[in-house]
């Protein structure tokens, strides 16, 4: 099968869970035998336009003009334009807020390439939540429509899509992470040195993440675990703000930035925390959450209808509405402790049924 992904970015040239999900998928789907291209933007100009790696083929265009963190670019709608049936047997476009996947479904509009879109969580982490609103009413809705089928990963994400009036086929595929390569079990990281509870933060620094709630929670926590320390994995257009509210609570000693961490460090990383703390306001189902809970770790995080059944009783949910509450959770969690999270994990979510099942779809396409 000759796959076209299009994707606005691939790890390892941004990091993030949807960024890597593209690069796995294409990874795995090129170790089966599957012809892969990942059409993408190059941020950097240093990188090649085209590479060869892990077996499948990246080509980098030109990303455009970038409006609220979505690159518009005319490139990708001429490599789009040009493609053909000869070309490629389907065309796999991942999320819909972008730019990329309107262009995915306007090719298949007017062409004949099948086209599947993966539902990576149905609002933007960086478009304002009104008026991101109004796009799943009027060109998300569209968008979505032009697919032969949409992956979500949750029932309750496939019952949001169609209350937004989809029709098109939709096929519910879990997300999935190694699960031989996330578990309690292994070296910590010598990236955190902390003798008292490590609470974790793993994310963007974008607004939909809201990072400063994790920083404003923990200057609480501080109070009655004095010794605890916070350690932020990743990066991105809110640091100096952080850093900044991070100096201004007076609790730099306690709070390490680690920016991005290899993903080969993530399983260390996460062995060397007791909590994972994520108040987004909104997510599809997080690799972050996936990962800290097969590692061991307790999560506080947003009340989000399609990941809190997830979590069972390995975790606390907050209100997006009561910021407030995330002292409350991590205090909680500390306190007392909850169910092994890994339990929750083992045999639901692992990455080879994810890739199996939606590649088996492409393929009947």
């Amino acid at each position: 099968m000759r796959i076209l992904r299009v994707a606005p970015w691939i790890y390892p040239d941004t990091k993030g869970g949807g960024d890597y999900h593209v690069h796995a998928m294409s990874r795995d789907q090129a170790a089966m035998g599957h012809d892969v291209t990942v059409l993408t933007t190059r941020e950097d100009e240093s990188l090649p336009r085209i590479e060869e790696t892990h077996g499948y083929t990246i080509l980098r265009v030109s990303p455009g003009v970038t409006l609220l963190g979505n690159d518009v670019s005319s490139a990708v709608a001429r490599y789009l334009w040009h493609a053909d049936s000869e070309d490629f047997d389907v065309i796999h476009a991942h999320s819909h807020c972008y730019f990329v996947t309107n262009l995915a479904a306007l090719k298949r509009r007017l062409g004949d390439i099948p086209l599947a879109i993966t539902n990576h969580g149905l609002y933007s982490q960086n478009a304002p939540e009104r008026l991101f609103s109004l796009y799943l009413k009027t060109l998300g809705r569209w968008t979505f429509n032009q697919a032969d089928v949409v992956f979500c990963y949750t029932d309750v994400d496939k019952q949001r899509v169609r209350d937004l009036g989809v029709s098109s086929r939709i096929e519910v595929v879990s997300n999935g992470i190694d699960t031989e390569r996330f578990t309690p079990e292994g070296p910590e990281s010598e990236l955190i040195d902390a003798e008292g509870p490590v609470v974790l933060f793993v994310g963007r620094f974008a607004e939909g993440k809201r990072p400063w709630l994790a920083i404003e929670a923990f200057a609480e926590v501080l109070a009655e675990y004095p010794d605890a320390e916070l350690y932020l994995c990743g990066d991105g257009a809110l640091r100096e703000e952080l850093e900044a509210q991070v100096a201004e609570l007076g609790i730099g000693e306690a709070v390490t930035f680690l920016g991005h961490v290899p993903y080969d460090e993530m399983p260390k990383v996460y062995r060397s925390g007791d909590v994972l703390v994520l108040p987004s306001r909104a997510e599809g189902v997080p690799r972050t959450v996936l990962e800290a809970m097969a590692s061991g770790l307790e999560i506080v995080m947003s009340d989000l209808d399609q990941v809190s059944p997830i979590l069972g009783k390995s975790g606390v949910t907050v209100s997006v509405e009561n910021p407030e509450g995330f002292a409350d959770g991590l205090e909680t969690v500390l306190n007392s402790g909850m169910a092994d999270p890994q339990i929750q994990i083992e045999g639901q979510f692992d990455w080879t049924n994810t890739v199996e099942r939606a590649t088996a779809i492409l393929d009947e396409l």
